[in-house]
């Protein structure tokens, strides 16, 4: 099957990646890939930079032409002191109003979902790369398990000659 990848970095150096969902691609049939900026605040950006978010249970939703990411955990930064902070509170992502109305349409016309995939750094910035998904049935997954079994006898038998 073929996948696009649509708005994706094409910088090589080193990135940092600090959350990764690893359970889109085993839940999910990836269709098109993309990549967002995230509207943070400043205590937000201390603690995505120190490892405290996960994507678990996380998805992107469309409201009023925009999408935000809703349910990804964002632990509070410790020294910020935060009160009232909720840590599973909905954050804009950043895109063009073209690639927005796009996504919108393809997601509803079509049955698909918008799954968040991982969240990285890319230039001093944080990134969230996210995909248009369609869900997967449930041989589709044994299918995907076996495919893994598979690599994975390969690669020890190799490895053992």
């Amino acid at each position: 099957m073929k996948v696009a990848r649509k708005s994706l970095i094409k910088y090589n150096g080193a990135m940092k990646t600090f959350a990764d969902n690893k359970k889109a691609r085993f839940n999910y049939e990836v269709l098109e890939e993309y990549e967002a900026g995230i509207v943070l605040s400043g205590p937000e950006v201390k603690s995505i930079k120190s490892g405290h978010i996960s994507l678990k249970e996380s998805f992107v939703t469309a409201k009023g032409g925009e999408l935000f990411l809703t349910n990804a955990h964002i632990s509070p930064y410790k020294p910020a002191n935060q009160s009232d902070y909720n840590p599973t509170k909905s954050r804009k992502l950043l895109l063009k109003k073209a690639e927005i109305t796009k996504l919108i349409v393809k997601a509803q016309a079509e049955g698909n979902t918008m799954v968040p995939i991982k969240v990285y750094e890319s230039h001093g910035k944080i990134k969230l790369e996210f995909g248009l998904a369609r869900g997967k049935k449930r041989y589709d997954k044994r299918e995907t398990i076996k495919k893994r079994e598979q690599e994975r006898e390969i690669s020890r038998a190799l490895k053992n000659n």
